[in-house]
């Protein structure tokens, strides 16, 4: 293994823990700020001058456009002004992704619960979980078809205090649910693996909609893994590879990088090349603390926040090459229709 609107079913998602299994205990600094960073999507308004509101309807239909949150609202923007005039839709979120007319949103019900709304091209909403804690992630597969999101929980039992994670997957075509990924079989380099600790989150999938990858945790490490979803299985590829986004053409992913395996110190925003299974570090120097999204073959896209929380979406080459260049000012999870 390398280092490197109709009416519509509704679920809960539990937050208990599955028979057999548990939740690690997140690192204490990497608690407070991740839990900084989802408080920011409860209690910050946005700032200074409102960004221009164009009157478009926001759809999820593909074309040449800019999804994201602004103001805790879905918004659509044109790609070849993304930071122009954005069209606001009433639907609140926290987090969102969309692809080929299918959309997640994360819409928040207090601090502490939130739902998770599976949208059609019209945002009407085709399926609804109810999932515990703070939203962090969501991402929908290339096709539309399967759907993935990660919340960070509070309450078990022996955390004491602390967060866990709870990473789930729902197959739009089939119905299947999967709560938690940690309901699947794990191979930690080479070898069965059973842990009260092993945790997952920042799933995003490959082209058949079955392979997928996403970040595990156990015994203090972090690894990327490759799932298979029909099978119910995981299995390691590296380490210290957190929260992978995939390229449209699926050689390459995205990532973040804990400086020096520390995450405390902060995360650098970086490639792997699958077949070589070589890291290349991307331009953006500042610690970027978000799941990427590709824009396209050569661009990704991510969040950054300013000292007062206020967030903005950046992008920077996909090669290593040039410099970050502002995006979105006053938006976040990013998503290219």
């Amino acid at each position: 293994m390398s280092a490197p609107t109709t009416d519509a079913p509704s679920t809960d998602v539990s937050a208990g823990s599955p028979p057999g299994r548990g939740r690690i205990l997140i690192a204490v600094a990497a608690s407070v700020a991740l839990l900084l960073a989802a408080g920011a999507y409860i209690v910050l308004a946005r700032r200074g001058d409102p960004a221009p509101v164009a009157t478009a309807p926001v759809t999820l239909e593909p074309g040449p456009r800019l999804l994201f949150v602004s103001a805790r609202h879905l918004a659509v923007s044109d790609r070849a002004d993304p930071d122009g005039a954005r069209s606001l839709a009433g639907l609140e979120c926290v987090r969102t992704y969309a692809a080929a007319g299918t959309g997640v949103c994360i819409h928040p019900v207090n601090a502490w619960t939130y739902q998770l709304m599976v949208l059609d091209a019209k945002l009407g909403t085709t399926k609804e979980f109810t999932v515990p804690g703070l939203p962090n992630r969501a991402r929908v597969s290339a096709s539309g078809r399967m759907v993935a999101w990660t919340t960070f929980v509070g309450g078990d039992s022996y955390n004491s205090g602390g967060f866990s994670t709870r990473t789930g997957i729902y197959d739009t075509r089939s119905g299947t649910l999967v709560g938690s990924l940690e309901e699947f079989a794990v191979t930690l380099e080479g070898r069965p693996h059973r842990a009260q600790d092993v945790n997952f989150w920042g799933v995003t999938f490959a082209a058949d909609d079955n392979r997928f990858y996403a970040t595990m945790s156990s015994g203090g490490h972090r690894y990327l893994i490759q799932g298979d979803f029909a099978a119910r299985t995981v299995r390691t590829l590296a380490s210290n590879v957190e929260c992978p986004s995939l390229s449209p053409d699926g050689t390459r992913i995205a990532f973040k990088q804990a400086i020096d395996d520390q995450p405390t110190n902060g995360w650098r925003l970086s490639r792997l090349d699958l077949d070589t299974m070589r890291v290349t570090n991307l331009a953006e120097t500042r610690s970027v603390d978000d799941q990427a999204a590709w824009l396209d073959d050569r661009t990704v896209a991510y969040t950054l926040r300013a000292a007062d929380g206020t967030p903005s979406i950046w992008t920077v080459a996909a090669d290593g090459t040039g410099e970050p260049s502002l995006l979105v000012a006053d938006a976040e999870s990013p998503a290219a229709l």
